[in-house]
């Protein structure tokens, strides 16, 4: 609640608040995993944002491939998909779960399962208010949404999208592959990012019912074979970035958050002009004070740094900074914006960063945390 109320007071004055003053000091950090080759789910740390240590609490709650996390606002639960499917692919076998957070010790309570109505979800996000949550499964492309209860549960999927189509990369683009939903900051639209489509969809939503409907304006092509991938709205809620997985690039959108329609303003690259090896872009994230966003990059391995142009809300390249490691599919930024935390997936480990203020520039801290296959961060504060 704390957050939100942080956001309206920026998008209200225009202004860039210092989010560290406002937020708790200590939070739980969650990490997905994939469990093909060690890992049992979801891991836990206590991180203390005044000092920023980050001290291991061990497997929060077994699960099967935990691949992407998201909290509730209550901070009292934790949603996973289970991208089941992702190394062998089965028709509608994946799944999302309910956690209950143990506010002392941080472990993880299943509270229940269900059926993700599609196959491979790959991630999920809640609305604002806690009352739906909405799963993106990739390799059929659908998207399906679920009321949320009070008590945490989930209840069966109250709303379902099968879109058809294809792109221009036959062996990546074959069908839809819905990649990630972001929902707007008024709760009145969910956006979902389709990497074989090439589209992004947007959707009207009722988050009280979880009932969606789709908007016959609300979709934007991007150019043939950019493959979207990942959203982030900006704190004044007038601007949406996109990461495309295939084209290594990022999106600048104006947002019309009346029609929920997207108008593009400028595509920049994640990568150094010079490299010249394979790359997939994976997640997107924009610092809490909306002056950066960052960007990671799987083959290239770094984390991309863009700065936001306070009017424009376009971006400039700042740098791109090795993750120390291999394949970082997943980063979090902590929600003062002190620390970044890159997963690298292949490597086995966590890097934390520290945030310049200023620049929004990375530097190492030092800290490395070990983790199996870690793949998404989550960061919930310690009530």
């Amino acid at each position: 609640m704390m957050r939100r109320c942080l956001l309206a007071l920026t998008a209200l004055t225009g202004l860039l608040l210092p989010a560290s003053r406002l937020l708790s000091a200590e939070y739980f950090m969650y990490v997905g995993t994939y469990t093909n080759a060690g890992s049992r789910g979801i891991y836990a740390w206590r991180f203390d944002a005044a000092t920023g240590k980050f001290t291991p609490l061990g497997l929060a709650a077994q699960s099967v491939d935990p691949s992407y996390l998201a909290a509730h606002p209550n901070g009292r639960f934790l949603y996973a998909v289970n991208e089941e499917s992702h190394f062998q692919r089965m028709s509608n076998n994946g799944a999302v779960s309910a956690f209950a957070i143990d506010a002392a010790t941080g472990k993880l309570k299943l509270l229940n399962q269900q059926a993700s109505m599609g196959d491979g979800p790959c991630h999920l996000a809640l609305d604002h208010e806690g009352k739906c949550v909405i799963v993106a499964n990739y390799n059929n492309g659908s998207v399906a949404s679920y009321p949320v209860g009070n008590d945490g549960l989930l209840s069966q999927s109250v709303g379902f999208f099968q879109p058809k189509g294809s792109g221009k990369i036959p062996h990546r683009q074959d069908e839809p592959h819905a990649h990630c939903v972001a929902v707007s900051p008024d709760n009145r639209f969910a956006l979902v990012a389709d990497l074989g489509l090439d589209e992004v969809m947007t959707y009207r939503l009722n988050a009280a019912t979880a009932a969606m409907e789709a908007s016959p304006t609300g979709f934007v092509k991007v150019a043939p074979g950019s493959g979207p991938r990942h959203l982030a709205f900006h704190p004044n809620g007038r601007l949406v970035y996109l990461i495309n997985e295939m084209a290594s690039s990022i999106i600048t959108f104006a947002y019309d958050p009346q029609a929920g329609t997207l108008h593009e303003l400028q595509t920049v690259s994640t990568l150094p002009k010079d490299y010249k090896g394979e790359n997939d872009s994976a997640e997107i994230q924009v610092h809490p004070s909306g002056k950066f966003v960052y960007g990671s990059n799987r083959g290239h391995d770094s984390i991309a740094v863009f700065a936001v142009d306070p009017k424009a809300g376009t971006l400039t390249p700042v740098e791109q900074v090795s993750t120390q490691g291999k394949t970082p599919r997943g980063f979090g930024i902590d929600p003062t914006g002190a620390y970044l935390v890159a997963a690298n997936q292949k490597s086995n480990n966590m890097v934390v960063f520290r945030i310049d203020q200023t620049s929004g520039r990375l530097k190492p801290t030092g800290q490395v945390l070990d983790a199996l296959t870690p793949v998404a961060v989550t960061f919930v504060p310690v009530k």
